[in-house]
């Protein structure tokens, strides 16, 4: 359990690099550094609840509520 738990938390880190790295390559230079970097924050807060929203399912799932 616990191995699995470090291993999709090292997964969902590095997808959050690379959804912000992502980011980046689509609008860096296009805007300022400013809005860039407000738009990462934003896609990355919105990743983050997708993958809460997952997690949750999951836990809900193994538990049987679901």
């Amino acid at each position: 359990m616990i191995s699995e738990i470090l291993i999709f938390a090292v997964a969902g880190i590095g997808a959050l690099f690379m959804t912000g790295y992502a980011v980046h390559m689509f609008v860096g230079g296009l805007v300022s550094a400013e809005s860039e970097n407000e738009l990462i924050i934003v896609v990355c807060v919105i990743a983050v609840c997708a993958m809460a929203y997952m997690v949750w399912d999951v836990v809900q799932r193994r538990s049987g509520k679901k």
